[in-house]
Parts: structure tokens; sequence; C-alpha cells
């Protein structure tokens, strides 16, 4: 039990930290900022594989399992993110 809470804590944490930077918005032309597909898929995959290796008895099949799992979901909140600000 102590395992699922401090990966879910964990997983919390690094989506609270790593989508702050989305919201402060420099304008630099030149440069050519992430989709949310592929910055979503990166967290999740991130995430997932930390929380698979935590949670798993087999860490590194735990951890590829999260990853793949992970870098999925956040890719298709990305895709979801980017159809919606695309409208706009």
């Amino acid at each position: 039990m102590k395992k699922i809470f401090y990966s879910f804590l964990f997983c919390l944490l690094s989506i609270l930290l790593f989508n702050t930077g989305a919201i402060a918005h420099t304008h630099h032309p030149k440069k050519k900022h992430w989709s949310h597909r592929k910055k979503d898929a990166v967290v999740g995959g991130a995430g997932g594989a930390a929380t698979g290796a935590l949670v798993s008895k087999h860490h590194a099949k735990g951890a590829v399992i999260g990853g793949a799992v992970g870098a999925g979901g956040g890719y298709l909140i990305g895709k979801h993110k980017d159809k919606k600000t695309q409208h706009r």
C-alpha cells in the first residue's frame, strides 16, 4: 500500500511540475515548441515507467509496461489538447 501511495504521489507531482511550464509562454519566434502530444507522451512515459517499476515485483518488466501504457495515454491526452487549441 505504501508503494502505491508513493508512486501516485510521484506521478501527481511530476504532472504538476511539468505542466506549469506550459502556462508561461515566452515569445521566441525562432524556437519551435513541442506539441502537446510529444510533451504529454514523454511525461506519461516517465511517470508510467516509474510507477511500473515501483509497483511491480519484476521492476524492469513493470517499468517497460508502465512506460508504454503511460506514453500511450499521454499521447492521446495531448492529441485531444492539440485539437482543442487548434480550433481557437
